[in-house]
């Protein structure tokens, strides 16, 4: 309560009477504030005291999203989640609630467009009186109590709300995020290479061929014909030298055998014709110098670069490695990853029933990261319990965390609160794109592991998981980001009115000289799999949406083409 003469002013609130009379006000209020703080010490980084039972008081955005940490933290860290200084409130275009009325029919509706924004104050204040000050009691249960991050002496100030980044710009930042030092070098046998990523260009060891060698069985010349042979064997592979071929001889060659010095040209078996009564051989076709010969150094010379750094090592490349004379190869580590399922709901057997619900997140995170390079652990299931989420962050000891669930303001949502105990640095805290709207990526500690919060809905899941951890997981392994391509895509796909959205598509041949196109699958709802376990790329539609017969950007699943019993299924 104010002083007599003034209004009534609910802490947080954003209440301010009109006029110069609350110019002054505020000035003095502020100055309240501040003898306050240095009555007791300054302040905790949500800026005060908290509520009434030790946890910080919160305040709503006009998105419902929690508030951000500016350009730096108080640990001098770059926030790099926005670095349009024009960014604001102000020019949110998403300044409303979910439940507004839009055109969207709201499906894609996130439980985080409730997320309240954390602020604290140590007291308040009014024109003309001094500030209350109290001590926050103790923090009850299992939430951590939040660690003092503040300098002392500041005035509790709450901080801008940023609207959260577009997608192609969460995606920018989990790539740098990744990116943020040198990656780790080990070298590994070849058998033990395959997925890896090569840390250093592949440099040929010889000249590929290392000899001159035939193409063909058949028979090496020299001169003009015909030629005059000798009955036997002749050259075959894995022989040493031979003698050189003197003018108007030939003799018989194994494909892959080394050319005897002054060859002019390997004649193929079936064009040639062998006199075995006068000992000569006539050739049915014309002879062209060099043909059929596999002249040293066609394919490379030594040191020569084969595929540059950042290639993943596929078949091929192995088979490469080896003919240019590699026994092992300089590799960058798999990304070590942790899964951690949230939920006490969820049912690891078993038909649903009661209000549990079987977990598909558990059984598709690991593959999936798998076939993104990373190596993964068994995932964990710790329920909804905040000092078991806490205990599992700060004994991992892998690259990247992620986590399923839990990252909106349910009151079993411990995310965000654990998180903030721990005094980890949010990089993205909700991305503008359905489904997966809550999703986040924080670092536990500045030399620390990422974590990656997954929504809980599958499919938002899975949008998180290619929003985030997939560059992020590229970033770590020196992988190169996936090339963006555009698809003409046939039918409307509509659009969320201001966010991204992230809809399953399959690509289908053109017919009848058509171009190839891409059309989108039904069952693309949040909490639905049914649509992507058919299709082989997501479309990424701008807001508004897209018409039929525009292309879209596709972002590709790491997996192989859709097959064709998914025609007429789903579409």
């Amino acid at each position: 309560m104010t002083g007599s003469d003034g209004p009534h002013r609910e802490p947080g609130s954003d209440f301010r009477p009109a006029g110069p009379a609350s110019e002054r006000a505020r000035e003095e209020e502020e100055r309240a504030v501040e003898q306050a703080l240095a009555l007791v010490g300054g302040s905790d980084r949500t800026g005060g005291a908290g509520g009434p039972d030790g946890r910080p008081s919160r305040r709503q955005d006009p998105r419902g999203h929690q508030d951000s940490r500016g350009h730096q933290d108080s640990r001098g860290h770059q926030d790099f989640r926005d670095e349009d200084p024009n960014a604001g409130p102000s020019s949110d275009p998403h300044a409303r609630r979910s439940t507004d009325s839009h055109p969207y029919d709201g499906r894609d509706n996130d439980p985080r467009d409730g997320r309240t924004t954390a602020i604290t104050t140590a007291a308040t204040t009014a024109a003309g009186t001094t500030a209350a000050t109290a001590t926050a009691p103790e923090p009850v249960g299992e939430q951590p109590p939040l660690p003092d991050r503040a300098s002392p002496g500041d005035p509790a100030k709450p901080r801008p709300t940023l609207p959260p980044p577009s997608w192609n710009r969460a995606r920018a930042i989990a790539a740098r995020a990744g990116r943020g030092g040198p990656p780790a070098t080990i070298r590994l046998p070849l058998d033990r290479a395959l997925g890896h990523v090569l840390a250093e260009a592949l440099v040929a060891l010889t000249d590929l061929p290392s000899f001159d060698t035939s193409a063909m069985d058949g028979w090496a010349v020299a001169g003009p014909g015909p030629w005059a042979f000798e009955a036997g064997a002749g050259l075959l592979a894995g022989r040493g030298p031979a003698a050189a071929l003197p003018d108007g001889t030939a003799v018989r060659i194994a494909t892959g055998a080394r050319v005897p010095p002054d060859t002019t040209a390997v004649i193929r078996s079936e064009h040639a014709h062998v006199d075995e009564a006068r000992g000569l051989l006539h050739a049915r076709r014309s002879v062209v110098t060099g043909q059929d010969i596999r002249p040293r150094g066609q394919e490379c010379r030594s040191g020569e670069q084969l595929v540059p750094a950042g290639t993943v090592v596929t078949p091929a490349v192995l088979g490469l490695a080896a003919a240019a004379g590699y026994d092992a190869l300089p590799v960058v580590p798999r990304p070590r990853v942790d899964v951690l399922v949230l939920g006490d709901e969820l049912l690891t057997a078993g038909l649903p029933h009661d209000g549990l619900i079987r977990d598909a997140l558990g059984p598709m995170l690991g593959p999936w990261l798998r076939a993104l390079g990373a190596e993964v652990s068994d995932p964990r299931r710790l329920g909804d319990d905040a000092g078991a989420l806490r205990s599992a962050l700060t004994s991992s000891d892998a690259d990247l965390i992620v986590t399923t669930g839990g990252t909106a303001a349910g009151p079993l949502d411990h995310v965000h609160p654990v998180l903030e105990a721990l005094g980890a640095e949010l990089l993205v805290d909700g991305v503008a794109v359905r489904p997966g709207h809550p999703m986040l990526l924080a670092r536990l500690s500045p030399d620390g592991p990422c974590l990656v919060g997954l929504p809980g809905n599958p499919l938002a899941a899975v949008s998180g998981l290619l929003t985030l951890a997939e560059p992020l997981l590229s970033g770590i392994a020196g992988r190169p980001a996936q090339d963006p391509y555009r698809a003409l895509v046939h039918a409307d796909v509509h659009g969320h009115p201001h966010d991204t959205r992230l809809v399953p598509v399959v690509h289908r041949p053109g017919r009848a000289g058509g171009r190839d196109h891409v059309a989108p699958l039904r069952y693309n709802g949040p909490a639905m799999l049914r649509g992507i376990a058919a299709a082989d790329g997501l479309a990424v539609v701008p807001p508004g949406g897209v018409r039929s017969g525009t292309e879209v950007e596709i972002l590709d699943l790491p997996w192989a083409p859709a097959t064709p019993w998914t025609e007429g299924c789903f579409t």
